[in-house]
């Protein structure tokens, strides 16, 4: 509008001389407020950011010293995006008595917006005005060499913490039953695992619910939700009186080459294709019953399906009203399933 008032006050008589003027004085006072507009957005984002980087580097700082005794941390810096992300880049550790370190590419946190983080970075604003409308956290390019010495020692630790006499036949190393061994993964033709998450919490005002995308390089990836019942930041006031309920779970579990790869190394350690079948199945009932579970052929089906050459197995649970989880447990687990009204597709 000023541009057509401005053209027609040019094309006027001469005696409309100042009033072209002023509109070119005009054009330019607007020109140069936007560029300065600008420039301010930009400074106070910068000084936002620069704030921002400062607190977070000070906090790592101090968990650095904190882990000091146990642990040696390093990492490259500090990250921040407009679209809400915070990371910590380049994270190296390595745990005091062993030698082999452990990489983390980026682990952070992700919220709505930049300003979300800078709520986050004030506590007593996040109590007066709850959390934002979702929080999550991730976690990318997590590596883990399949010979390093902390995990051969983890994986020792987590066998003789489920007491277990079968854990090296060929059947359950083969299919990892209990985990993979350090010598497992590098018969599957795995150097090191390379692992990324990332869960985010979204609270509502009857439910609340986290979503987890997990993937591990040319193994699997997970894509997850589980709803759960009530506002989250009421539930977890009540303390200990707090117990969570089911609404609905969906997993979406798809195969990056992995099954292909425990049929064959099952056949290097003399497995028939049936024996390797059963195994498999085995140890697909053993992740059921460590939860409680005793899977029936709505589950066992489907999984076998998947095992033989479909890539994705999708398993959902809608119980006919929510469960609290420390329910399940009086339970018996074969009637688990009924109550979850547990199902499971292979496509």
């Amino acid at each position: 509008m000023c541009d057509g008032l401005c053209s027609a006050i040019r094309h006027s008589a001469p005696q409309f001389v100042v009033g072209s003027t002023f509109c070119q004085t005009s054009g330019r006072t607007m020109k140069n407020f936007i560029i300065w507009a600008i420039l301010m957005g930009a400074v106070a984002y910068g000084g936002a950011k620069l704030y921002l980087h400062s607190e977070v580097s000070d906090a790592m700082d101090m968990a650095v010293l904190m882990m000091s005794p146990y642990a040696d941390v390093e990492y490259d810096g500090v990250a921040s995006t407009l679209s809400g992300e915070l990371t910590v880049d380049g994270v190296r550790v390595r745990v005091d008595g062993f030698r082999d370190d452990l990489y983390i590419e980026r682990i952070g946190i992700d919220t709505p917006s930049f300003f979300s983080l800078l709520d986050l970075s004030d506590l007593s604003k996040m109590r007066n005005d709850g959390m934002p409308e979702y929080f999550g956290f991730l976690i990318e390019g997590l590596r883990i060499p399949a010979n390093a010495d902390y995990y051969e020692e983890l994986y020792a630790l987590a066998l003789e913490a489920r007491g277990i006499d079968d854990a090296f036949s060929a059947a359950s190393e083969c299919t990892g039953k209990y985990g993979f061994s350090p010598e497992a993964l590098t018969a599957l033709g795995y150097q090191e695992q390379v692992m990324s998450m990332s869960m985010t919490v979204r609270d509502e005002e009857t439910r609340y619910s986290f979503d987890m995308q997990v993937g591990m390089d040319d193994m699997w990836e997970m894509d997850a939700n589980i709803s759960l019942a009530g506002n989250m930041m009421a539930q977890m006031a009540r303390g200990a009186m707090y117990q969570p309920k089911l609404r609905s779970l969906r997993i979406e579990f798809t195969d990056h080459s992995l099954n292909q790869r425990v049929t064959e190394y099952c056949e290097q350690r003399g497995l028939s294709a049936a024996e390797t079948l059963h195994a498999q199945i085995d140890s697909f009932k053993y992740v059921g019953e460590s939860s409680g579970i005793e899977f029936d052929q709505y589950m066992l089906d489907p999984y076998k399906e998947f095992i033989l050459g479909k890539s994705t197995l999708v398993v959902t649970a809608q119980p006919s009203e929510p469960v609290a989880f420390s329910q399940i447990d009086l339970y018996k687990p074969s009637d688990v399933p009924a109550l979850l009204n547990l199902a499971a597709i292979a496509r």
